[in-house]
């Protein structure tokens, strides 16, 4: 049995987390400050499979006490609390900066001072690359595409924050990097692409997939920015988490590593054109989407090239596009009474 901490462990990807470790018989403790929206259902739906088997601090990450007592004993952190919307980072980039940036500095400093010396994985974002304004991109009838990365992009991709978020992830990103070359802690970083599965109560600035599904089975409006031809690599939840096992089983070989996560070149599709097809299939009936303005820093493209985690944490995505889209539909259905 191990003892872990996951910060924002009442969110998408950590309620699944705390799920996974608890059934695995770890002693976890959920650090959140149910700001969220759908946290509170998250916390129910654990406390309802695993009772009192794990403790919850309901607590912020800009609160540095707070972190360093319940941090206390941990052997693993997987420290995943964020602000995660790109517009909101605009409309308030002080909030965003102590949030992502002074968070993970706490989280960091809280670990590097605790006599475990825990694991941090830290969960970064494609968004610390920037526009990559200098790549190729190639338009078709429904999707763009990279004229010149194949495989997707890679960990040798130049960092170019852009947005507030992309300067908040992206420095975080660099602290945890550097924390384990500057003070031997054992760190990884993970620059997530589009992750989804169950449990995730999309909204329209985070988490697409669930958002458009969402919408789309309680006959709620979509707005789509831009033409719906950008594409992304999408990576089922599922397949994430035994990436962030192994990637901790390994440590020896990932400390002081980055990662870029997600479902690569096979794993992709347009967050409309194509997307509204899979929709229109499961539904069993067109739908239609309003459409809007480009947003600031949105990419045409983003592909993850996970060759590098492939080779060191031997794993590989899974799960189809179609089939995990299938299993998050069936999810949404099911359960339409959280949504209200």
């Amino acid at each position: 049995m191990t003892r872990v901490m996951v910060t924002g462990g009442a969110g998408f990807i950590g309620s699944n987390l705390t799920h996974r470790l608890l059934a695995q018989g770890h002693e976890v403790t959920v650090y959140d400050n149910l700001a969220r929206r759908g946290t509170e259902k998250n916390i129910a739906w654990l406390r309802k499979n695993h009772g009192d088997r794990f403790g919850l601090v309901q607590a912020d990450v800009r609160d540095y006490p707070s972190i360093v007592q319940a941090l206390e004993g941990c052997e693993i952190v997987y420290h995943l609390a964020a602000q995660v919307a790109v517009t909101w980072s605009v409309a308030d980039p002080r909030e965003d900066f102590e949030i992502n940036a002074l968070g993970t500095l706490n989280v960091l400093e809280a670990s590097r001072r605790s006599k475990e010396s825990p694991i941090v994985l830290f969960t970064s974002t494609n968004k610390v690359y920037g526009g990559m304004d200098e790549v190729e991109i190639t338009e078709h009838e429904k999707r763009y595409g990279y004229a010149s990365l194949p495989q997707g992009v890679s960990e040798a991709q130049p960092l170019d924050f852009h947005s507030p978020y992309g300067c908040s992830k992206g420095a975080a990103d660099q602290y945890v990097r550097d924390y384990a070359r500057i003070y031997g802690l054992r760190t990884v970083v993970m620059r997530m692409s589009c992750i989804y599965g169950p449990r995730q109560f999309g909204i329209e600035d985070q988490g697409w997939v669930a958002h458009f599904l969402i919408s789309s089975v309680l006959g709620r409006p979509i707005t789509i920015y831009g033409d719906g031809k950008q594409v992304r690599d999408i990576l089922y939840i599922d397949d994430l988490l035994w990436a962030f096992e192994q990637a901790v089983d390994r440590i020896d070989v990932t400390a002081g590593q980055v990662y870029n996560m997600g479902g690569g070149p096979e794993n992709t599709i347009s967050v409309w054109t194509e997307f509204r097809e899979v929709l229109t299939e499961l539904l069993g009936h067109d739908i239609d989407a309003n459409y809007d303005d480009w947003r600031p820093g949105d990419q045409l493209v983003y592909i993850s090239d996970p060759t590098k985690a492939r080779r060191a944490l031997d794993w590989e995505p899974t799960t189809s596009v179609r089939v995990g889209i299938e299993k998050l539909f069936r999810w949404v259905v099911e359960n339409k009474h959280l949504f209200g």
